[in-house]
């Protein structure tokens, strides 16, 4: 039998060029698809951790202060750069009484990464960009204050966690 290939060099079939590309077709499929599972998840645990810090913030501003910060919204919006100003900023004036920072990690420059905006109007925004809701007194769902991240969908049902509007929040409680 006479070979073709003078040099006796098998080259690859089409068929096995293609079968070699749709493995490498499915299996970065599959990475990206964990890489994003895996930045939704850190995601979500990092909004844990601040409403965490947030809230433990908030008990210590009440110890000194004898009551929580008081909100004006029901809703919770617009209320996180004067939660930011009571935890963090009136620790740096020199009119406040209490003269405490009470979460240093509420810094612009913070590696939290967590603040929108700059001075007075600076916002504490979730991973996700959306801000922080908070309100305390009558309008709080708690006996207390409520705090949380409306999550990746960025919308939420204040008084109904179960909604599926509210599926994705990451609440002090509830």
């Amino acid at each position: 039998m006479k070979n073709s290939n003078p040099a006796g060099r098998r080259g690859f079939t089409l068929v096995e060029m293609l079968a070699v590309v749709a493995i490498i077709v499915i299996l970065a499929a599959l990475v990206v698809g964990g890489m994003k599972y895996a930045t939704e998840k850190t995601n979500t645990n990092k909004a844990k951790i601040q409403v965490a810090l947030l809230s433990s913030a908030i008990e210590q501003y009440k110890i000194d202060t004898g009551s929580y910060p008081a909100s004006q919204n029901p809703t919770g919006e617009n209320e996180s750069a004067n939660l930011r100003k009571l935890l963090f900023l009136d620790g740096k004036d020199d009119t406040n009484k209490v003269k405490k920072i009470y979460l240093t990690e509420l810094e612009e420059t913070s590696k939290q990464g967590w603040i929108t905006g700059t001075g007075d109007t600076a916002k504490i925004t979730d991973p996700w960009g959306n801000e922080y809701r908070y309100r305390s007194g009558k309008a709080a769902a708690n006996q207390d204050f409520d705090v949380w991240s409306v999550g990746k969908d960025g919308k939420t049902k204040e008084d109904e966690p179960k909604a599926k509007e509210s599926i994705d929040d990451i609440r002090n409680s509830n």
